[in-house]
């Protein structure tokens, strides 16, 4: 059983003030149990000012995170703000696991860090929290820990901020932060983690589908033997395409032609070979389609995916979520109303922390066995313990 306690913070100036209300807010949900983690959310302005540092400083526990452009814990939203979950039990451990920087062999660093960290005993699941480094494929991340770890469900996010090159995507840990190192924690127990999955309706799809016949991890060169500048072509879409993330409201559903879900991934930019740079793996012999997104859809699909949370919350005290920022970009001025939609309907039925996310990490398919771990863009992702 995990007790969850939640705390936020709009203070950014006095570090006793926002020390006091973090614990304050703790206090009142009750003792911490035998093992305990925290997971943070905030902006980069909390880590600057130190009011990061000194909330973890003032914690009897290890807390770890990233950077998020919007966060929100029950009634409480925005993006100015420091967020905290807390999760304590009797008979559920947390094992925290840091690696070295991913600059370098990232595939080795996950995989070192993760053997020389898990027990004899599987996890129950991984909660992922990376960096964003733009030369990274977000994709390796997940199938290197899943191939570690042997299909253990991993769940989490890549940090992103709001500035305009995405310059502080911190990832955060214990008062500390990092532009390049990747933090783990492998939750033990008896827990059947639960995961949910919204990204574009599929009535949303315009033009016929492709498949990818030449690719080079999120390069995507060409789909159905011809250069994907002809693709975009067909769909008239040539201008738009050579201005970065001009297509970001016009994401790809990607098939992997194994019976699992569609996955939606980000168009970034062409190369100067016109080729399509995309913020996730496009491997070959997939099958996309391309979409047009909007406001509507983004609230219809999280609406859906809220009520089948909903629907499943007997017995749980958890519920983490990611939701792209690209989904926050669609809402345009009005940003804020997803995490109001889900503030609406879970309500005070159980203890949330939401985040906005630079790419997301989460299970399409778990069976007794292993999961389907993917990468994703674009997506709204939720973990229900």
């Amino acid at each position: 059983m995990i007790r969850t306690l939640t705390a936020y913070t709009s203070e950014l100036d006095d570090e006793k003030s926002a020390v006091s209300q973090i614990l304050s807010q703790l206090d009142s949900g009750g003792g911490l149990l035998k093992n305990t983690i925290g997971i943070v959310a905030c902006h980069y302005e909390f880590v600057l000012s130190d009011i990061y540092k000194a909330v973890c400083g003032a914690l009897p526990f290890e807390v770890v995170g990233t950077i998020s452009s919007a966060q929100s814990v029950h009634g409480e939203y925005g993006s100015l703000m420091l967020t905290l979950m807390v999760m304590t039990s009797d008979d559920v451990e947390f094992d925290k696991v840091m690696t070295p920087s991913l600059m370098d062999e990232p595939s080795r660093a996950i995989t070192d860090s993760y053997k020389k960290a898990c027990r004899d005993e599987k996890p129950a699941l991984i909660l992922t929290f990376a960096p964003f480094i733009l030369q990274n494929s977000g994709d390796d991340y997940v199938n290197v820990l899943t191939e570690a770890s042997g299909g253990v469900p991993c769940f989490g996010t890549i940090a992103v901020d709001d500035t305009l090159e995405f310059t502080n995507c911190y990832v955060l840990a214990d008062g500390v932060y990092y532009r390049d190192i990747m933090v783990m924690i492998l939750v033990y127990g008896d827990i059947k983690p639960k995961f949910f999955v919204a990204n574009i309706s599929e009535s949303k799809i315009i033009g016929k589908s492709a498949v990818v016949t030449k690719s080079a991890g999120p390069v995507l060169m060409e789909v159905n033997g011809r250069p994907v500048i002809d693709y975009f072509s067909d769909l008239g879409l040539v201008d738009a395409s050579e201005t970065q993330y001009a297509l970001s409201s016009l994401p790809f559903l990607l098939d992997y032609n194994d019976g699992s879900p569609k996955v939606s991934k980000i168009f970034v930019t062409l190369t100067p070979e016109k080729h399509a740079i995309c913020a996730g793996s496009m491997p070959q012999g997939c099958t996309l389609f391309i979409t047009s997104t909007d406001k509507d859809d983004v609230l219809l699909t999280t609406g859906a995916a809220v009520d089948k949370i909903l629907g499943d919350i007997d017995n749980a005290s958890t519920l983490l979520i990611y939701s792209c920022i690209s989904r926050a970009m669609t809402l345009g001025s009005e940003q804020f109303m997803e995490i109001e939609l889900v503030n609406d309907r879970i309500g005070n039925k159980l203890p949330f922390l939401f985040a906005n996310s630079g790419g997301e990490i989460c299970p399409t398919q778990v069976s007794n066995e292993t999961a389907i771990n993917r990468f994703h863009n674009n997506a709204y992702i939720a973990c229900l313990i």
